[in-house]
């Protein structure tokens, strides 16, 4: 029998872990979790969790400022990132750390991502999945139970083909 994996109730009880809805899988989801925990649901709140689950894209706090802006909503840079602060900090959006600063997006599942080196722009791999061997390996040599994981590529652009 494999080490952290001993029996059946336990195999039940992690297979229902990694069935288990992680983040917002939508705005409404991402509005009834802030509630649960208490947050105020302003104006500007909403603006910005609307934004992010419109776009499915990682925007910094700066782009979500100007998008904000030139869509005529009444919002600060100040209120911009004390939001997306507690946001992140709640789990309710995806907070992914650059060099040159954080990118927020919606949350939707447990993902991996491919960050371009070239860009800077950060892609969504909904599909990139371990062996059960590995993290029942990874689990027995760290004395844990998985639950969820992330796994982060690093790319370049692809050359173009010369034209011609």
């Amino acid at each position: 029998m494999d080490e952290g994996r001993d029996s059946p109730q336990l195999d039940a009880q992690l297979d229902s872990v990694w069935d288990a809805p992680q983040g917002s899988r939508s705005l409404a989801e991402a509005l009834a979790q802030c509630q649960r925990r208490g947050m105020r649901l302003s104006r500007q709140r909403r603006f910005i969790l609307e934004l992010l689950w419109q776009t499915g894209e990682h925007l910094s706090a700066k782009e979500i400022y100007d998008r904000l802006r030139r869509a005529g909503k009444d919002i600060g840079h100040t209120s911009v990132y004390q939001n997306l602060d507690a946001l992140a900090a709640n789990g309710i959006v995806e907070r992914l750390d650059r060099a040159d600063g954080c990118l927020y997006g919606s949350i939707s599942d447990w993902h991996s991502h491919v960050r371009c080196e070239d860009t800077g722009r950060i892609f969504d791999v909904l599909d990139a999945v371990l062996p059960p061997e590995l993290l029942t390996r990874i689990e027995a040599q760290t004395q844990t139970q998985i639950y969820g994981y992330r796994i982060e590529f690093f790319a370049r652009e692809q050359p173009r083909p010369p034209r011609g």
